[in-house]
């Protein structure tokens, strides 16, 4: 679904002129309709994860009713938090990543890695505060894969993604998704999370599976409320 940029105002609680200077200045993708800006709303997710830009969870609230979607801590725990993933730079972190996946057979762990690579060589995916979310214009789709999940990775040494606040990635986070629906799902959940401060003080403190489980946990039954 196509918004007009008057509409992407709205929803983010922004000025219209803000929004026509993120698509022409800081590259959020845009269409021109008759001589009006229209932005696609997974290209809004995908943006403004990468930018730090808070959305609201119901953006991309299921489509049609009856659909279900895992929860942001049933992912985590299906992806599990791992403590000391080894690398010093960019191509080692990823490798390290890609070898802790649980990917089924066909899934050839090499391809995947140079996927990744070519991401990252249209630019970063840090987010900045020392996090990255990789591939988010690539989901990772996996068929044959029983649960979504969501991998939680902290590095045993900060590096440097070329993140715009210039601080290096010492947390990444990596999604897999059996449908593109759900990955949009899992990162809009993620995206506002990580804008959550209980959320975000639990990822700062250390490398604690069940506290980070916790959090999440609790994040969602906020926003239930």
């Amino acid at each position: 679904m196509l918004m007009k940029a008057s509409e992407v105002a709205v929803l983010l609680d922004q000025e219209e002129s803000t929004v026509i200077r993120w698509i022409k200045k800081d590259k959020l993708p845009a269409v021109l309709v008759r001589d009006s800006y229209r932005v696609n709303r997974v290209d809004l997710l995908e943006w403004a994860t990468e930018h730090g830009v808070k959305v609201p969870p119901e953006l991309f609230a299921a489509a049609q009713a009856g659909l279900t979607f895992p929860a942001l801590s049933e992912a985590l725990e299906a992806g599990g938090v791992h403590c000391g993933v080894p690398g010093n730079d960019k191509l080692s972190v990823l490798r390290s990543v890609v070898n802790l996946l649980k990917l089924p057979p066909q899934m050839d762990p090499e391809f995947l890695l140079q996927v990744l690579l070519a991401r990252e060589a249209l630019g970063t995916t840090a987010i900045g505060d020392g996090i990255a979310i990789p591939h988010v214009r690539n989901p990772i789709l996996l068929q044959n894969k029983p649960a979504p999940a969501i991998s939680l990775c902290f590095l045993a040494n900060p590096v440097d993604f070329g993140a715009l606040d210039g601080l290096p990635v010492r947390i990444l986070f990596m999604l897999t998704s059996p449908t593109v629906k759900v990955h949009l799902h899992l990162l809009s959940r993620l995206a506002y999370a990580l804008h959550d401060a209980q959320f975000r003080a639990t990822l700062n403190l250390a490398c604690d599976p069940a506290g980070i489980l916790e959090a999440a946990r609790h994040f969602e039954l906020n926003l239930r409320k």
